[in-house]
């Protein structure tokens, strides 16, 4: 019965995707709480409250880098197995998310170890200064003792996801993030861990979360079952997994270096109070582009099936339901940010220096942010149906060829400084934006056709 109940080549398109983007939005959110709400609490600790946040902030390209390995195996192999079950290949599918899980563990164990002994230099040079390095070490040190369990939750978890089992998906990091919750002020005040209690909160609810996706995965109720005979690595499974992969793993890695162009040329041009302004708004945006995430990941599992299956017309339908979807959101997003922006940077710091840097900050990052969505629908088309290498060229154009260089660059020319690298991000939303949809367009969604001719 969960066979034919998870077919998207039934029933409206529209209505496929909504089904899994609501709880996958849902699920986005909550899974945001893990980080945003440590922040939220450190940024109320006291006299040293905006130097924590700081410090915080500058250990996101390492989370991050983690996440993107995550993403490297969970958004490669999930989408083949869309692609798999599609054909009616159940027996490749269960290989590919077998050999899925055993490479998230590998990584999970070799990034513990490699960043643990270099993360001293790492922090410095992510923009670190004296003031803010003690709390980023105490941070990351607890937080990457549990980053196995990060790679599994979230790498597996994009496995429940396209079986068509968004709620169960949506627990996993409900689970999580209401434990998070909980912990935070018992660690950090009432124990009075400081950072530390927060990065314990967050391990311990990342362990909970990876254990609840691997019962699910190993039990009943799955379509594609977790077995141990799936664990021995096949190399060309491995390749298609990456390959498709490098996608998500390009995109957050970009991200991360692009966080710490952003992180260190503030440290130069405006000291630390520009990196904690900077982790304000990284975590507004965090927030705020998670609803997009959660549609776009949603509509891949029905582009994935309907393109294994060859429905094309119903691929056509989601992609634009998706991208419609995308740019509504974001565009009334906009107008919000512009409206208020003093109370979205009060929810992490009340400080009255802090306010009057982060407003014209915010208004200028946010800019014309609807042009995201173009990239975000581009990318997740182009990952649905198996077309990595575009996918990854735009994750790469958008963030290294256009928002790295003007963030170091911007900085220095008419007398910008740290205004600079806040208008890097939405000169890049409008050409990278424009430039990888407007290609997917002409490349992909033309040739779509059910005459049975693959684009």
């Amino acid at each position: 019965m969960e066979k034919t109940k998870n077919d998207f080549t039934k029933g409206s398109v529209t209505k496929n995707i909504i089904n899994l983007a609501v709880p996958m939005t849902l699920a986005q959110l909550i899974n945001v709480l893990y980080s945003i709400v440590d922040r939220i609490y450190i940024g109320r600790m006291g006299t040293d409250a905006a130097l924590a946040l700081g410090g915080v902030g500058i250990t996101f390209p390492i989370i991050t880098i983690i996440m993107a390995f995550a993403n490297l195996i969970g958004m490669g192999g999930a989408p083949l197995c869309s692609i798999e079950r599609g054909k009616g290949n159940q027996k490749k599918a269960e290989e590919i998310m077998g050999n899925s899980f055993f490479l998230l563990i590998l990584l999970g164990l070799l990034l513990t170890a490699v960043i643990l002994i270099f993360k001293k230099p790492i922090i410095y040079a992510f923009g670190a200064s004296e003031a803010t390095f003690p709390y980023a070490d105490s941070y990351i040190t607890i937080y990457l003792l549990g980053s196995v369990f990060v790679m599994i939750g979230l790498g597996m978890n994009s496995f429940i996801n396209s079986q068509g089992f968004a709620r169960t998906g949506m627990l996993t990091v409900l689970i999580g993030a209401v434990l998070n919750i909980i912990l935070d002020p018992v660690f950090i005040f009432i124990l009075q861990l400081g950072v530390r209690g927060a990065a314990l909160a967050t391990v311990i609810s990342q362990f909970v979360s990876s254990v609840w996706v691997l019962l699910f995965l190993a039990g009943r109720k799955t379509i594609l079952k977790l077995k141990k005979e799936n664990f021995r690595l096949r190399f060309r499974l491995v390749r298609q997994i990456v390959t498709l992969g490098l996608s998500g793993f390009t995109m957050s890695v970009t991200n991360s270096i692009v966080q710490i162009a952003c992180n260190a040329t503030l440290q130069v041009y405006g000291g630390d109070l520009y990196v904690t302004v900077m982790t304000i708004l990284n975590s507004i945006r965090e927030v705020i582009t998670m609803p997009v995430t959660g549609i776009t990941n949603g509509a891949q599992p029905v582009l994935g099936y309907n393109y294994g299956a060859e429905q094309y017309e119903r691929v056509k339908a989601a992609i634009r339901f998706m991208t419609l979807a995308c740019i509504g959101y974001t565009f009334i997003v906009w107008g919000i940010l512009l409206l208020a922006p003093h109370f979205f940077i009060h929810i992490f710091n009340s400080s009255p220096e802090i306010i009057a840097k982060g407003v014209p900050a915010l208004k200028l990052y946010f800019f014309g942010i609807f042009m995201m969505s173009l990239q975000f629908s581009g990318q997740s088309t182009y990952i649905a149906l198996n077309r990595s290498r575009q996918a990854i060229f735009f994750s790469i154009f958008r963030k290294v060829v256009i928002v790295l260089p003007l963030t170091v660059c911007l900085p220095m020319l008419f007398g910008l400084g740290v205004n600079g690298v806040f208008i890097a991000e939405p000169i890049s939303n409008f050409i990278g934006g424009t430039a990888c949809y407007v290609t997917m367009l002409l490349t992909v969604y033309r040739k779509l056709k059910d005459s049975g001719e693959q684009a």
